[in-house]
């Protein structure tokens, strides 16, 4: 090996070590920004004049620079149930305000102006719609970051559920007398949210047999205002020598046991007609209307329950998202629906990505093709709301790495310095 193939060697060294302390010194200064995936250098020997038995070769090193990206980092305590962490593998899908996608594992997301779900960076986290089943609202699943948009909270706003379903659970009495009357209050709901009451009016007409009637609903709040139309009677009820609920049948001898209909038109406020099915329990069994001799042998009709399915209008309570990645808003009157299932983007070597400021990613030939993936499912991990990624920096082990390199470094100078020192002994000698 010649002189100049010394100094040539010490030189790399010197920037192979110049370059490892860059990204010791990147990783330090990120050691607390969320999210952020330590960075890593890798040496390796680089020969220039391989094949020499008697001369020696001439060695240099190379060094190649990358992220950890894969590596998990420490899940801490957020401040809001839009901080989110990723347990396992996967990315965030974000996007930048030009619309780009990259990726990411920095979840600090929180509300902009607008209701966007945005991180610290300015980057928009990604999702598609729910319907209120959990089904995707445009009716596939996304496989494609096209199909993916920005999760926005300021679309959900409050809700109202008209009422479609009512129950009873009563004894009828049988030892009423035929004409006798009884009647149930069941309060129902329009599509606007607005209460009404329905009075179920029960009349005997015969052994073993009662007629349903509906009134016009009334405005619950006053209990007189007449607010719609009400159809779907008379009903004829019957019941078996045991008590238990026979057949129900319309004004038409239509048996309509499973389907009992209640149809109200014309709402005085505005809302949409309703159809509303009430239960009044299986033939032949006493789950719902049942005859038996009064409790109190008054001939005194029991209730034991009405329910309904609807609701009035109420406000967002709470905002939830789910290990799952679907985020649902609960109501101030109880319900709750699913409105965005978060994703997150899988590749086969994620230490590949090509990475950009701001701690983010983009896909290269090396990361290979992302797939999306529900979290939890198909080997990627699952999300906690309330919850930030740590950085994977461990500044004490960037500092042992700081020694070698400056160490390193000191020895390639002192190489440099004793070449030009020979250098100078060979020049002298010439002279």
């Amino acid at each position: 090996m010649s002189l100049s193939s010394a100094l040539n060697s010490a030189i790399l060294g010197l920037n192979a070590q110049s370059t490892s302390l860059g990204v010791i010194s990147g990783n330090i200064s990120n050691s607390e920004t969320v999210g952020y995936k330590d960075g890593k250098t890798s040496f390796s020997s680089l020969v220039t004049t391989p094949g020499s038995t008697t001369q020696g070769y001439s060695n240099g090193v190379i060094t190649y620079t990358g992220h950890n990206i894969s590596s998990q980092g420490l899940i801490q305590s957020g401040d809001m149930a839009s901080n989110l962490a990723v347990s396992g593998g996967g990315l965030f899908v974000v996007s930048d305000s030009n619309g780009d996608i990259y990726y990411t594992r920095s979840g600090d997301f929180s509300p902009d102006k607008d209701g966007y779900l945005v991180n610290s960076s300015g980057y928009y986290l990604m999702g598609y719609g729910l319907n209120e089943d959990g089904t995707p609202e445009n009716g596939t699943i996304p496989t494609s970051n096209g199909a993916l948009s920005r999760v926005n909270l300021s679309d959900l706003t409050g809700s109202a559920e008209a009422t479609t379903e009512t129950s009873i659970v009563a004894n009828l009495p049988a030892d009423a007398e035929v004409g006798d009357e009884f009647s149930v209050d069941v309060e129902v709901f329009d599509s606007l949210g607005t209460s009404h009451t329905v009075t179920y009016n029960f009349t005997k007409t015969a052994s073993n047999e009662w007629e349903l009637d509906y009134s016009d609903p009334v405005l619950t709040s006053d209990g007189t205002t007449v607010t719609g139309t009400s159809s779907g009677g008379p009903l004829t009820i019957t019941f078996d020598s045991d008590g238990n609920l026979s057949s129900i049948t319309d004004n038409t001898g239509t048996d309509v046991t499973d389907n009992a209909t209640l149809e109200v038109t014309d709402w005085t406020t505005g809302a949409s007609d309703s159809t509303i099915v009430t239960d009044l329990g299986t033939s032949g069994d006493d789950d719902g209307l049942r005859q038996y001799t009064s409790k109190e042998e008054d001939g005194g009709m029991t209730l034991y329950s009405v329910g309904q399915n609807g609701s009035n209008y109420s406000e967002i309570a709470e905002v939830t998202i789910a290990k799952d990645g679907v985020l649902s808003v609960t109501y101030e009157n109880g319900g709750s629906e699913p409105v965005y299932q978060i994703v997150l983007a899988d590749f086969p070597n994620p230490d590949g990505l090509t990475a950009y400021s701001d701690t983010v990613y983009k896909e290269s030939n090396t990361s290979g093709n992302y797939v999306l993936k529900a979290p939890g499912n198909g080997g990627v991990g699952t999300i906690s709301d309330y919850s930030l990624e740590a950085s994977t920096v461990d500044t004490t082990t960037e500092f042992s790495k700081m020694i070698v390199a400056q160490q390193a470094y000191s020895a390639a100078a002192q190489v440099v310095s004793t070449a030009g020192d020979m250098y100078e002994t060979l020049i002298s000698s010439v002279r």
